[in-house]
């Protein structure tokens, strides 16, 4: 206890960490305003009955931090940024002048590389922009509107989306820790209240064994991510002995640390978007006027929205993101290389090719065990619901685990500042 009193005074002594706590909570204090402000034309009621009676939507609101529900002018959120990055990772397996750009040309090359990312976003948030004015109008919650005015809302929308966006970046450079997570974090955590009040609301006494157990389950699940998240499998590195002059360098021991989870949130995201964003269009395509793409539309939607397919669809997506994004950000083919440029190398295996295989294959054992716990707590709620029948924790999981996770990631980051300012 004394230990963490005596950081939490190191971090409003020291000046620079200070502003850059206040800037992250001053950004999402904004995030928050920008989400309460209306676009005009909306019938409330029936948006507030549509968003209550629809699983989908009701998981892309939380993520919007409830901007949907409000059909704010970010009422997108995150999802099309994140959408253009998924497609950037894609396209590096598909071209090698891209991946060569992300992983060998140091900082320039991800700076460019983020850059098409943010260029991307653009015409992802028109399209969802538009998608989701036409969905509500077919609904009865938005009033039919002129071009012009049309083409006003596209433009507020996808200016908004653009601008959290922005946001997200200044977080990751002015603020503490990854802004675009914060802001999804932020999302998820502004529901709370609601949902407090709404479980007060309609209290039932009856039910209290069903909250003890929802109690335990959010408990478990917890210390299930702190312990995934900070589980690690340390391989020892032995360096040379190197003589140079009258001196001897080298010949120490240490160890390269593989996280189970080295993927971290990010497949939780990439997945929900991945299933959130074909929904979102057959959605559109239902109300089209040809009955040919009207029928298909209606059938892609029936296997969408069948809770079994979806929550395999959405276990086997987290599972083959995990590898992805864990292939994308760790090459052990360039760990090697580092390895054998410092002298080091690792006891009992030979350096270069050998190195690599090795590293790579204890990464894809670890990766398993990773993907498979952020698989089974993504589509744990959904198995719930499909055997009790109960729609209360339909998106708990996920929230749960992005919301663990990125608390987990920002004290680790504040912990790093606070360390620097102590030596």
């Amino acid at each position: 206890m004394s230990n963490f009193l005596n950081k939490l005074s190191l971090i409003f002594q020291d000046k620079i960490l200070r502003k850059r706590i206040f800037f992250t909570l001053s950004a999402l204090i904004v995030f928050r305003a920008l989400a309460a402000i209306p676009i005009p034309g909306i019938d409330h009621t029936k948006l507030a009955s549509f968003f209550s009676g629809n699983e989908f939507f009701g998981l892309l609101n939380v993520f919007s931090g409830g901007g949907l529900s409000q059909f704010s002018i970010i009422m997108l959120g995150v999802a099309p940024y994140i959408t253009g990055s998924i497609i950037m990772q894609l396209l590096t397996i598909m071209s090698p002048k891209l991946k060569a750009m992300y992983q060998e040309e140091g900082e320039a090359g991800r700076r460019k590389f983020a850059q098409w990312g943010r260029l991307l976003t653009v015409p992802l948030a028109l399209i969802q922009g538009f998608s989701f004015i036409k969905i509500l109008q077919s609904q009865g919650a938005l009033l039919p509107l002129s071009t012009s005015a049309l083409i006003s809302d596209l433009l507020i929308i996808t200016a908004g989306s653009v601008l959290l966006m922005w946001i997200g970046e200044l977080i990751s450079e002015y603020g503490i820790g990854n802004g675009v997570s914060l802001i999804i974090f932020a999302g998820i955590v502004s529901r709370i209240p609601t949902s407090v009040g709404q479980l007060l609301y309609t209290f039932d006494p009856a039910q209290i064994p069903f909250y003890l157990a929802l109690l335990v389950v959010g408990a478990i699940v917890i210390i299930g991510v702190v312990i995934i998240t900070e589980a690690e499998r340390p391989i020892p590195v032995t360096y040379a002995r190197q003589v140079r002059g009258n001196k001897v360098y080298g010949g120490t021991s240490t160890y390269l640390p593989l996280r189970i989870n080295q993927a971290g949130v990010i497949p939780i995201i990439f997945a929900s978007s991945i299933l959130l964003f074909p929904q979102m269009i057959v959605r559109f395509l239902q109300n089209s006027s040809h009955a040919i793409i009207q029928s298909i539309s209606k059938v892609v939607l029936a296997v969408l929205a069948n809770t079994w397919f979806y929550g395999i669809a959405y276990f086997l997506l987290v599972f083959v993101f995990t590898y992805f994004y864990t292939a994308v950000t760790f090459d052990p083919d360039q760990i090697s290389t580092n390895l054998q440029k410092n002298g080091a190398f690792i006891p009992g295996v030979r350096p270069g090719k050998s190195t690599s295989e090795h590293i790579a294959t204890i990464l894809t054992r670890l990766t398993l065990v990773g993907a498979l716990f952020l698989g089974v707590i993504a589509v744990f709620p959904i198995v719930v619901k499909n055997i009790t029948g109960i729609t209360a924790i339909s998106v708990g999981g996920t929230a749960l685990l992005i919301v663990v996770s990125v608390v987990i990631d920002l004290i680790k980051k504040i912990d790093a500042q606070v360390s620097i300012r102590e030596y």
